[in-house]
Parts: structure tokens; sequence; C-alpha cells
């Protein structure tokens, strides 16, 4: 198995149309788009196999092992991410969207678009980034920079639309809606007291916890909590922001109250988090 490491914040790769996958088995940094630009067989993730397609996106994750199978000659666009892609992110919204492919990849399985209007809008968008990547011209990183932002949030959309965890088929609509709703508005306090939610969906404040941990299992404000800690973790680990900027951003306007909340449920301070993965800490 081959670890792919990359040293810009992120690369293009278009492989030839051949009959056997280039690399059988890797992991890589962060995360990875794949796109079957022509071919069909089979994509593993940890022995679990699905069947792909053209014009199928697959979202590939760190520290998985990633495995095509060939049934026809089939040529393969990835697009490499790593840590310097995050850093280099300025646009809060993107930065965000980023954070719920983050958060939601491990999860997915498949081809990720499931939208079928996405679909025929991913096709060109992946076509105009080969495109500007072998021709070079004037401003191409800028529009390929451009492109892949679009690509992402793409991405972002159609994880959302996807069942969260613990909720299948059968769930109820209205608990689906308000899970989405919460990964949305994570990053906004305001919108996540339980009556302002009660109000969005109709919903009287005492019903909406036992409806709530009636199909989750867990209480609204333990969904919230968790949801917020898995991204405020990818904010340590995966950029250089600082400490007083995460909080703000999560809504908290005293840095200790942050810290306390932080270390609460993961028995150390973010600072020391931090550290654990690179043996420095932004405060």
């Amino acid at each position: 198995m081959v670890e792919i490491m990359l040293e810009e914040p992120f690369e293009l790769v278009l492989t030839k149309l051949t009959e056997e996958c280039p690399k059988p088995g890797y992991m890589h940094s962060i995360f990875e788009v794949a796109y079957i630009v022509e071919g069909n067989g089979t994509q593993s993730v940890n022995n679990t196999t699905f069947n792909y397609e053209t014009g199928n996106l697959f979202l590939l994750t760190p520290d998985h092992q990633n495995y095509f199978d060939f049934a026809a000659p089939t040529q393969l666009f990835f697009i490499r991410f790593n840590n310097f892609y995050l850093n280099g992110v300025y646009d809060q919204q993107l930065l965000q969207q980023i954070e719920i492919i983050l958060k939601n990849a491990p999860q997915q399985s498949g081809c990720i678009i499931q939208n079928e209007d996405d679909k025929i809008i991913v096709r060109p968008i992946i076509e105009a980034i080969i495109k500007e990547h072998e021709k070079g011209g004037l401003y191409h990183k800028e529009l390929i920079s451009q492109y892949i932002n679009t690509l992402l949030i793409i991405i972002a959309r159609n994880i959302m639309v996807k069942l969260p965890e613990k909720i299948n088929d059968q769930s109820d609509k209205k608990i689906v809606a308000i899970l989405q709703y919460v990964q949305a508005n994570i990053y906004h306090p305001e919108k996540l007291k339980g009556q302002h939610i009660s109000n969005k969906f109709g919903i009287s404040e005492t019903y909406l916890g036992r409806f709530f941990r009636k199909h989750t299992n867990e209480t609204l404000q333990e969904y919230q909590t968790n949801y917020k800690l898995k991204l405020i973790e990818n904010r340590l680990v995966n950029t250089n922001m600082r400490i007083t900027e995460i909080a703000a951003e999560f809504g908290f306007t005293d840095k200790s109250h942050f810290n306390n909340m932080f270390k609460k449920h993961r028995g150390v301070n973010p600072t020391e988090f931090r550290k654990m993965f690179f043996g420095f800490g932004n405060v």
C-alpha cells in the first residue's frame, strides 16, 4: 500500500484510459475527489465494494485504503488536497462547506452526487478543470481554484441531503429536516435554541425534546455539542486558525468557556489537543 503525500495545497491527476488501475491500493493526506471520466467497474474502501460508471464521483478519505477494479477500460481524474489547502481558504462559507465534507466523509459511500441536476452540472465543471490544467493559460490557476471551490460546495450540498447517522429511509421526514437544519446552522447559536427550532418546525418546545430523543437516541443539546466538537477538532487539526478565532466562530464570547467546554468532553483543552498532533498550538 502506497501513502500519497502532497507538497502543494492540491494536486490534479488525470490517468490514461487503461484496463488496469495505475495505483491498486493507496492512502492519502486529507481527502480526495475521484471522478470517473470514462469506464465502469468497482471501487472498494476498506473491503467494502461499490459499482462505478462514467460520471460517478467518489469522496476518498484519509486512513482508508482505496482500490479501483476496472471491468472496462477506465480513465480517472483525481483532485487531492492537503492541510495547505484548508489554510489557504479565506472564504468563511466555503470553509464551513469543507467542514461538512470532512465531518461526514467517513459515513459516505458510493457515488457522492445523488441529486440528478447536480450530476449534470458536475461533468462540465470537471471538464473545465481538466482543460485549464492541461492548457495552462492566463489565470488558469485562479480559474481552477474557483471551479474546485464550486465543486466542493456541490459535494457539501449532496452530503447535507443524505440521511444523517442513526436515521434511515423509514424515519420521520421532520426529524431529518431538523438534523439538516442543525448542521446548516451550527455556526449560529441563536438559531439552535429549542424555542427557535420549535417555532420553525411547528413543534412545541416541550414535545421537541421528546421527539428528537425518540428518533436519535440522544438529546438535541447532545447532538449539537457532538457535531460542533467534531467540527472544532477539524479546525484544530487541519487549519492554523488561532484558538480565539475558532471560539469566536462557534459563538463563544469567552475563550475560557470554550476551553472548559472542549476539555469537559475531550479531556484536554484545545491547545493541548492540537499539540497531540503537531507539537504546537496557536492561542
